[in-house]
């Protein structure tokens, strides 16, 4: 019988636990949850899956709901600086000591399923400790952020989302969600529900397809960016956007971005409309200055994220493809009249040669490749060193096994003008964000 005393013992039983099974189901969550006393009923639920801006979009959407006076709970992932960061209420962490309950409640059900062989996973009990925290709540809503895909993740045990949101759609995770756009936007669609609205960001042709298709079958209204609601940046050279949204109930309004980035603007587009949809579904009244309020409180760590003004010093977790595309993106537009010192350290489950690629073609970066502590001896860090001849660059690559190391050279070569960025998966940036902002 597992003992789970001190906030330690909880982590412990959960990062303990599988980290997923070849065989993807919803039956073992389904039955972890009904033995709970199925927690998940009852609840008003907004659905968010996407390859990438999905933590953005779900802290938006908080930040508008909250400057518009209701309580509102995310599940998110992965963490930047403690795990309790998954599960919060109005933006705070659950307390160790709820922490500690809700892993004792959810254990004793997981003894009972190992011993009958229907292990629960580490994401599976992750999930089971949120819907029972918010049952006790009872929030106005919750956000629930996609783990992996949607179609079998544990999140989609709900009846019925609000909303359902498809912030983006790209390649990464293919082990699982399949190796072109068609299976992956196909997993991902599996979140839509019948006669639930779906929000959809800038799709590819091929994974659009799908969405609109699958939303036709559900009977589920569709808004699509560019079509039923337009966003667009009013400002340009600026890490932070203005931009101006249009759509369902809100004429032409521009708003002021609190998150940084290009991609933002798309990212904020899905949010407002996501947010009126849901006052619409529950008579809220739409305060365009609640809005306004939310956009600019906005705050995600890891994200774009300026650690230092001078020099400038950011922190961003483009950890797949598809998110250093959007870096590059940014760069291109914002810090292009600037010399840019990318310290990067990528998970070998990655496609880094490709990661690497994309910003080696960046004509005022220069790249300083490194390694982190992993998440685990199963996801070890890209040797990125053995790439260091094969991709050309303007100036020569630098390569340091240890990061502390690579963080210090280039301290050395900036001046007060440059930017020192972080990139590269999230498990990096933590734990370089954990060191750079430690008391």
């Amino acid at each position: 019988m597992t003992e789970i005393k001190t906030y330690d013992d909880a982590l412990n039983f959960i990062h303990g636990r599988f980290k997923a099974r070849e065989i993807p189901t919803l039956a073992r969550m389904r039955k972890l949850l009904k033995r709970l006393g199925n927690p998940q009923n009852g609840q008003s639920y907004i659905h968010v899956t996407g390859t990438n801006g999905k933590g953005s979009t779900v802290t938006m959407i908080r930040a508008m709901l909250m400057a518009s006076g209701y309580q509102v709970g995310t599940f998110t992932s992965p963490f930047i600086t403690r795990f309790n960061e998954r599960i919060a209420l109005n933006g705070q962490p659950i307390s160790d000591r709820d922490l500690v309950t809700y892993t004792r409640q959810v254990a004793t059900v997981v003894d009972q399923m190992d011993a009958e062989g229907q292990t629960p996973t580490e994401f599976e009990i992750n999930t089971a400790i949120m819907f029972l925290y918010f049952a006790d709540r009872k929030p106005d809503v919750v956000i629930l952020e996609v783990g992996i895909g949607g179609l079998f993740d544990s999140t989609n045990v709900i009846e019925k989302p609000d909303v359902a949101v498809i912030v983006t759609v790209g390649y990464d995770h293919m082990q699982f969600l399949g190796d072109s756009l068609t299976e992956i936007a196909t997993i991902k669609a599996g979140i839509i529900k019948k006669h639930s609205p779906v929000v959809v960001g800038q799709l590819p042709e091929e994974a659009k397809q799908v969405i609109v298709s699958t939303a036709k079958k559900k009977q589920s209204p569709l808004f699509q960016l560019g079509q039923e609601f337009h966003a667009q940046a009013k400002n340009s050279h600026q890490l932070a956007q203005n931009i101006e949204y249009q759509g369902l109930s809100l004429a032409k309004t521009v708003f002021q971005l609190g998150l940084a980035g290009d991609y933002q603007v798309q990212n904020a587009g899905v949010a407002i409309t996501t947010v009126q949809l849901w006052l619409q579904k529950h008579q809220g009244y739409l305060d365009p200055s609640n809005i306004a309020e939310g956009l600019l409180n906005a705050h995600w760590p890891g994200r774009m994220e300026i650690v230092n003004r001078e020099p400038l010093m950011i922190l961003d977790g483009a950890h797949n493809l598809p998110g250093v595309q959007a870096l590059v993106q940014t760069i291109e537009h914002e810090l292009a009249d600037r010399e840019v010192y990318l310290l990067v350290a990528i998970l070998a489950d990655k496609q880094y040669e490709l990661m690497l690629g994309e910003l080696a073609s960046l004509r005022n970066v220069h790249l300083v490749l490194t390694q982190f502590s992993p998440p685990g001896p199963k996801r070890p860090t890209a040797d990125l060193a053995g790439l260091k001849d094969l991709i050309r660059t303007r100036y020569p690559m630098q390569v340091f096994p240890e990061w502390q190391l690579g963080l210090a050279a280039i301290s050395q070569q900036v001046s007060a003008e440059d930017v020192i960025l972080i990139t590269g998966s999230l498990y990096f940036i933590s734990e370089v964000r954990n060191f750079l902002l430690a008391d």
